[in-house]
């Protein structure tokens, strides 16, 4: 059957909306009809070779949609279910699936090898993150789905599946955040507008936003942020500034930067916490010094898709949104179609691009 979807037919070229021929469901697979699917910054680092993947593929990773049809062996889900999709579903016999660190499983992305359509010319396609999401509808791994919570419409459910679940995780899981510490998340795109909203859940006394735009400052706040700092070569000052010169408790950075982290360990006070979020490049060299480390006592550490299990935590987010803490509606600045796909990568080169969600 053919549906239209996303195509990046090669590492560094623009996508192509076109059709695809895509197959029925065989043993262990769903077909999904998607309802929504978020516009997420590591769908450009695919497009750029930032992260390596198999091409031609179907970007989209963050995505919700409708069963259409079950293979073979499928029991947890059924044709007409709401579902959310999960692109590093965990294998549970690795290594690290066996110390219950889901979020490193080594065969999490092996599906992204796979062939799972063709364009309408023959040529193979791949699942970009497993998953396909930027497509009208999708053929997954039954691992790649997770029933739609109670009280979650489809279309906000799609950010559950990247952004909401690493920026909630990179606070509660990763940074450990506790009542009354102080907080900075730098960038404020949709995981950084989540881990506003988790700080603020968490119970954080002050919570910074820094981002290079002074145009988020409405957002940022709207999300939790107490104070806002338009990034600079300053901003470590102006947030020790704000901490009684002490630095804040934990500090998110969501951008993937070099100097972005290096300036986010600065910001915080000695024993704090940095936990980077950010996707960034094999050229984005960061430096200390060993005395500084010693001195400062501070510690910093990775956070993969927030450390979370999506199994665990998606009835959490939940709770969180039914009872009005959390807000998914906050994260978006722009509802656009599948033929605006293009012009929202483009933004995001350019840096000026808001959170987009896809309505199909």
């Amino acid at each position: 059957m053919a549906v239209r979807a996303a195509v990046l037919p090669a590492i560094g070229s623009p996508l192509e909306i076109t059709g695809i021929d895509l197959p029925d469901p065989g043993p262990g697979q769903v077909r999904v009809r998607l309802a929504a699917a978020g516009v997420c910054h590591s769908d450009l680092s695919l497009s750029d070779g930032t992260m390596r993947v198999p091409v031609p593929a179907v970007l989209g990773h963050e995505g919700a949609g409708t069963v259409v049809a079950v293979g073979e062996g499928v029991t947890h889900v059924s044709p007409g279910d709401g579902v959310v999709l999960n692109w590093a579903p965990s294998c549970g016999a690795c290594h690290a699936c066996s110390l219950g660190e889901v979020w490193l499983c080594a065969d999490a992305l092996t599906g992204a090898a796979a062939v799972y359509a063709r364009t309408t010319d023959g040529t193979d396609l791949h699942p970009g993150l497993n998953v396909a999401a930027f497509a009208e509808e999708t053929v997954v791994s039954a691992s790649c789905v997770l029933p739609v919570p109670d009280g979650v419409p489809l279309t906000d459910a799609a950010l559950l599946g990247c952004a909401v679940l690493t920026g909630y995780g990179a606070v509660h899981h990763s940074a450990r955040v506790r009542q009354g510490e102080t907080v900075a998340v730098f960038g404020v795109g949709g995981v950084g507008l989540a881990a506003l909203q988790a700080a603020r859940i968490a119970g954080a006394s002050k919570i910074v936003a820094v981002d290079v735009s002074t145009e988020k400052e409405e957002l940022a706040r709207a999300a939790g942020a107490t104070d806002y700092v338009v990034a600079s070569d300053t901003t470590a000052r102006e947030i020790r500034g704000l901490t009684g010169k002490q630095g804040v408790d934990v500090a998110v950075e969501c951008a993937g930067r070099a100097v972005t982290i290096r300036t986010a360990w600065d910001s915080t006070r000695r024993g704090g916490r940095t936990t980077v979020v950010g996707i960034g490049g094999k050229d984005q060299q960061v430096t200390f010094n060993a005395l500084e480390i010693f001195h400062w006592g501070r510690t910093l550490s990775g956070c993969v898709y927030g450390n979370s299990d999506p199994a665990r935590d998606l009835p959490v987010l939940a709770e969180h949104i039914r009872a009005g803490r959390l807000d998914l509606s906050a994260l978006v600045t722009e509802h656009i179609s599948l033929d605006g796909i293009p012009a929202a990568f483009d933004n995001m080169l350019a840096g000026k691009g808001g959170r987009a969600l896809v309505v199909f």
